[in-house]
């Protein structure tokens, strides 16, 4: 019999703006106080924890294995191996789904699966002529290779090598890629401006409500250690009238992606105690959720780059014979309105269904009163390797909220990759 993985808890640092309050702290210190906060929400023993894989996209020099330094410093027993996972947008999915994958095979009973990132921290490196004199350089002896090396220098060496926000293989932004997608699939500014009011005012009224403190632990970041506990990307006050006037991100001329209707550049991490069912009974631990299934899929990095939500959401059904109409809750990851839009509208599509997805109909059009109802990654935010475990936990919250039986998570990332997967809530 296969072993049933339940998700007990989720928690998160609050969700904040690059180059705010976490400037001076490291990934792995967000990942901490993650990883602190679900300890202590959920009162787990730190001994019973097996496992640990945590997402990250920025990776820092000095922490090559960031769920390492997270988990040990959280107190984590250094006898859990901890790993980390790199997949764009959906590292911490991938960081779930591998650690789902390590509790079936019995490698553990309980594991934390995450993911964290900085983008404040991101590391800024010497180019590439100047990296490899500083190789070369460390075989010097004595004054006289010493001077060679200085004299060899030029200012164009100190020039530094700031981290690629393109994608390698097309040296395209992702801004740019939904502006075509946008412009392709004739998802106008408006539409796209319209969604992205709607992600701030519904975020703002569930941090009303106290639903999003549910998710989140306080951190005491440097250098004044006052105790945050919100997102600070959250704007009650967004309105279709101000941000009509913005002007276009990417496509000067006529393009639809603004700074309004695309996630921000975001720090943070979040965190989730996944167990066996039959571990979980045995600790008493409660949990939110079954993880019933999911996948990750690829598609065309020059076409499709942010429809991996479309083909992964049309595998994942296929795959488990489910339809939209099972759903009680959906919870997609908003990189750009825009790109919620489109895979929305290809979902609906008979053709996009024939042409791209080898089904005769359409996966079927998903209701909004279902779909991302606490906020998204526009208004949230959107930590590039945490996301995922965002996801996970808000949708498990929701299906208790709304005594809903299946969720639906689904995201995009680059590389032109894409995750779905579902979630049963516990009963």
């Amino acid at each position: 019999m296969s072993k049933r993985i339940v998700v007990i808890d989720g928690c998160r640092t609050p969700f904040l703006r690059s180059g705010t309050a976490y400037a001076d702290l490291m990934s792995y210190q967000l990942g901490q106080y993650a990883i602190k906060g679900l300890l202590s929400k959920t009162g787990i023993d730190p001994a019973q924890v097996g496992y640990v894989v945590m997402g990250t996209t920025i990776s820092n020099v000095k922490t090559g294995n960031v769920a390492r330094e997270a988990a040990i410093t959280a107190g984590i027993p250094y006898t859990a191996p901890c790993h980390t996972v790199t997949m764009a947008c959906i590292s911490a999915n991938q960081a779930i789904a591998s650690a789902a994958n390590v509790l079936r095979n019995g490698e553990a009973d309980v594991a934390i699966a995450g993911g964290t990132d900085s983008v404040s921290d991101a590391p800024i490196l010497f180019n590439k002529r100047m990296r490899k004199k500083l190789f070369k350089a460390q075989k010097i002896k004595g004054l006289a290779d010493t001077l060679k090396f200085i004299f060899s220098l030029r200012p164009g060496d100190f020039v530094p090598e700031a981290p690629a926000v393109a994608e390698f293989l097309t040296n395209r932004t992702m801004g740019l890629d939904c502006d075509i997608l946008a412009a392709r699939y004739q998802v106008g500014r408006r539409e796209q401006d319209e969604y992205a009011v709607r992600s701030h005012q519904l975020a703002a009224k569930a941090e009303a409500e106290g639903l999003l403190a549910n998710e989140i632990t306080p951190v005491e970041a440097p250098p004044d250690f006052k105790p945050i506990k919100k997102d600070n990307g959250i704007r009650p006050d967004t309105n279709l009238e101000s941000i009509a006037k913005l002007k276009s991100a990417f496509v000067k001329e006529g393009g639809t992606i603004t700074a309004a209707n695309a996630s921000f550049l975001t720090d943070g991490a979040a965190v989730c105690l996944l167990a066996t069912e039959e571990k979980a009974a045995q600790l008493g631990l409660k949990p939110k959720a079954y993880i019933h299934s999911y996948t990750f899929t690829g598609c065309d990095l020059k076409e499709e780059l942010l429809l991996g939500p479309t083909y992964a959401v049309s595998k994942l059904l296929q795959i488990t014979g489910m339809t939209l109409s099972d759903f009680d809750v959906f919870e997609f990851h908003e990189a750009f309105a825009g790109q919620i839009l489109v895979n929305l509208k290809c979902l609906a599509s008979d053709t996009f269904a024939q042409a791209k997805l080898g089904r005769d109909k359409a996966v079927g059009a998903i209701p909004l009163d279902k779909f991302n109802l606490w906020g998204g990654s526009l208004s949230l935010g959107h930590p590039f390797g945490a996301t995922g475990a965002r996801l996970v936990t808000t949708a498990c919250n929701r299906l208790i909220k709304e005594n809903g039986r299946y969720a639906l998570i689904a995201a995009c990332a680059a590389g032109a990759h894409g995750h779905a997967m579902i979630l049963e809530r516990y009963s």
